[in-house]
């Protein structure tokens, strides 16, 4: 009968998540998840399986406590008329002021090996849809005036101007606030 955990899982991949959000999947290297979660190598191999089912927990846990909460707000059936706009000013706020993991885990990792992993790419293209419904529904909230195949071409503008700014934070942060700046210039023309 193998041990019982002894650590706590949900602090253990946290650790895990904000060291794979600063230094990339790649760049992450056993020993250093070693010291940021206190766990030796035979424990965080028998916890995750392996260096890949951990980074899989931590994008999960990136998801669950980093973006979808951001994203229900706007998918609230009574969201406010501004609750998308306050998404990206949210961003922009982040943008400039985050120094250790800026950007997005998500989309720093399509853009590395790790990013084609069937596993991977699911995920991505998964919160690609999510944000994309998410957008939807802050257009829709901002301007009932549009049709539906209006807002949703308004949001597809939007997710690309978030992701190309999330893409950028880390190494120009001034083109991402630009970019969410443009997002937040076209939230101002949807107001009823």
């Amino acid at each position: 009968m193998g041990r019982t955990a002894t650590f706590d899982r949900q602090a253990t991949v946290e650790r895990a998540r904000d060291l794979f959000w600063a230094q990339g999947y790649d760049a992450t290297a056993v020993p250093d998840l070693e010291r940021a979660t206190g766990l030796k190598r035979s424990s965080l191999y028998h916890a995750f399986g392996s260096k890949k089912g951990l980074f899989d927990e931590a994008v999960q846990s990136y998801l669950n406590d980093r973006v979808r909460p951001l994203l229900a707000q706007m998918k609230d059936a009574d969201a406010a008329p501004d609750t998308l706009a306050r998404y990206f000013k949210k961003v922009r706020g982040g943008v400039l002021t985050e120094k250790v993991h800026p950007g997005c885990l998500l989309i720093a990792a399509a853009n590395t090996p790790i990013g084609a992993d069937p596993v991977v790419a699911d995920v991505i293209t998964g919160y690609y849809d999510e944000l994309l419904e998410a957008f939807t529904a802050g257009v829709r909230a901002a301007s009932s005036k549009l049709s539906e195949e209006q807002a949703r071409a308004r949001a597809q503008a939007l997710v690309a101007l978030n992701v190309s700014a999330l893409a950028l934070a880390r190494t120009s942060p001034s083109l991402a606030v630009a970019n969410l700046d443009a997002a937040l210039s076209l939230c101002e023309q949807l107001e009823d």
